[in-house]
């Protein structure tokens, strides 16, 4: 009987029926399979050994079965538990800890709150009004402002003066923000890594959202050190299915995005010479965990009751 890997996807077409035909035409002793959900009870068991997380951001019942999964044993990928906390601040915090180069960054509260927060009262540990001068001082002009947890260039400013600032911040409403230092990057490079030890550099441009297939952009020695960080990221996160950007300056590669678990791999995103790297490297990582897993409970503390 084959393994089983399940796979949870959205809208996207390419990716899904190439990869599962790809970990059939290799003959392994492993499927990959769509998972069917329709309610889930408690300490139900799970059938696969691995699950690949493609959608689960948009989904918040699939986070609540992948959760569930662990629990069971299953190796999920990207771990539900981590992505559920991770956050564009403490993954700066992170950066700087293992010794990437990162953007100068600040969290700010909110704007607005839910109805049930009275700003006098519940508020009280909040010094306000912010100190708006001092934020740009420290993080310098032009800065960018954006949302904590989002993705995708979705609600991303980029602010020229406090003034310009304060009426993005306005705007932001419920969202937590981070402002962070604006990097005028020489090379931009996005890299897809896999199973914490596969890194594909690509050269993308962010000003018309577009990969190109250059396999010796930007240098031999930014390409080493831009693989060497990925790694300390996607290590230090236990993602193992990650795309990370790195705007260069000065040839010192700044990781200005790296909270992208369900990685974009449509074929017309990628182009071809991409998107067959993605899907081969992603069967081999699936068969790989379903052939020797590792348990996430040993990343949890409360594994020790169990």
């Amino acid at each position: 009987m084959n393994l089983k890997v399940g796979l949870l996807v959205g809208r996207e077409w390419s990716f899904p029926p190439k990869f599962i035909e790809e970990v059939a035409r290799r003959n392994q002793g492993v499927e990959v399979e769509y998972v069917k959900l329709g309610g889930t009870q408690m300490n139900e068991p799970v059938p696969y050994r691995v699950i690949i997380d493609r959608i689960s951001h948009e989904v918040p019942y699939y986070r609540s079965y992948l959760k569930n999964a662990v629990l069971q044993g299953v190796h999920v990928v990207n771990n539900p538990f981590m992505w559920t906390a991770d956050d564009k601040f403490f993954g700066a915090s992170l950066a700087c800890k293992l010794g990437v180069a990162h953007p100068k960054t600040i969290v700010l509260p909110n704007k607005d709150y839910i109805p049930g927060i009275k700003h006098d009262e519940s508020l009280r540990n909040l010094i306000y009004p912010l100190d708006w001068n001092g934020i740009v001082s420290h993080i310098g002009l032009p800065c960018v402002l954006k949302d904590a947890h989002g993705g995708g260039w979705k609600n991303v400013d980029i602010c020229h003066s406090v003034e310009e600032l304060i009426r993005c911040y306005n705007k932001s409403g419920l969202m937590t923000m981070v402002v962070q230092e604006f990097i005028q990057w020489d090379y931009f490079v996005r890299c897809i890594c896999l199973g914490r030890d596969v890194v594909q550099p690509i050269r993308y441009d962010p000003r018309e959202r577009k990969y190109h297939v250059d396999p010796d952009y930007p240098t031999p020695a930014l390409r080493k050190r831009i693989i060497e960080d990925t790694l300390k990221l996607c290590r230090g996160l236990g993602y193992d299915m990650n795309s990370l950007e790195w705007a260069v300056k000065d040839d010192v590669p700044y990781a200005i995005d790296f909270m992208n678990p369900a990685p974009d791999m449509d074929i017309y995103s990628l182009t071809p010479h991409y998107f067959e790297w993605a899907v081969n490297a992603m069967a081999d990582m699936a068969i790989r965990l379903a052939k020797q897993p590792a348990s996430q409970l040993k990343e949890m503390r409360w594994n020790q009751l169990f």
